[in-house]
């Protein structure tokens, strides 16, 4: 199984705020320490807004910030909410699926199931759990550290 860079992105930017709880973080913030693209951030946070995950403040003295504790935030749900529109595999499309198996092929089905428990396994795991006494981490997301 293979992630997608919006999700990988995702979990950047939600490690991030969750490493910088208490203020708001800008983009290029992000951006500098997630090594990621504005444009990718700036699509990547519109939807962790809308899905309730962020929340913006527009302006000057505008940011973002976490939308929900660390504690609420179940990587297995974000995941979800981010991939379930990307086929595992061509037989999963609805769309493009031009396998001639697909009606009597089972492989679906144990792809299917790895996938149910690949999200399971990350259900139980919390946005806190990935920063909450994570020093190495925290060290790398610290406003404070030295970019050059």
């Amino acid at each position: 199984m293979r992630i997608t860079k919006r999700t990988n992105i995702a979990i950047r930017v939600l490690m991030f705020c969750a490493a910088n709880n208490g203020r708001l973080v800008t983009k290029s913030e992000i951006a500098d320490r997630c090594n990621a693209s504005e444009n990718h951030l700036a699509q990547v946070i519109n939807q962790l807004g809308q899905l309730g995950y962020l929340r913006t403040q527009r302006g000057r003295n505008g940011g973002i910030q976490l939308g929900r504790s660390t504690r609420e935030i179940q990587i297995g749900e974000v995941f979800r909410e981010l991939e379930s529109s990307v086929p595992i595999a061509e037989c999963f499309a609805d769309v493009d699926n031009t396998c001639p198996l697909v009606d009597a092929c089972r492989l679906k089905l144990a792809i299917a199931g790895a996938a149910e428990a690949f999200y399971t396994h990350l259900d139980g795991i919390s946005l806190d759990e990935l920063v909450c006494g994570n020093d190495k981490l925290l060290e790398i997301m610290s406003p404070l550290r030295c970019t050059a």
